[in-house]
């Protein structure tokens, strides 16, 4: 779906046999931040699933901790670091903030 900055067209394409969905972006030309290098220790990759959230793996206990600090956090909310599309269609909506610890200034 499309984002102001990030992908301001929109963009559809083929996520690889158990890629995640940042991998999948990443490759794609879909630059999400993850500031933690896609270990599951920040909300910098934040995404909403709007279409296929019913087919993904349900999130580890961690995913589910850090999601409650994540700006504009949904019901659909994923870190798209640990999540794997399952479907033939899954449809990701990137928040337009994301709170990155490493480069806020108090």
């Amino acid at each position: 779906m499309p984002h102001e900055t990030i992908c301001p067209d929109g963009l559809t394409f083929e996520a690889l046999e158990n890629e995640t969905i940042l991998d999948a972006c990443l490759r794609n030309g879909v630059h999400i931040e993850h500031v933690c290098e896609k270990s599951c220790a920040c909300t910098t990759c934040h995404v909403i699933v709007e279409e296929g959230f019913e087919n993904l793996d349900e999130a580890s206990d961690e995913e589910e901790d850090l999601l409650d600090k994540a700006w504009g956090l949904e019901a659909n909310s994923r870190l798209s670091c640990q999540v794997r599309p399952k479907s033939e269609l899954t449809v990701i909506k990137i928040p337009k903030y994301t709170i990155n610890q490493v480069s806020e200034v108090p």
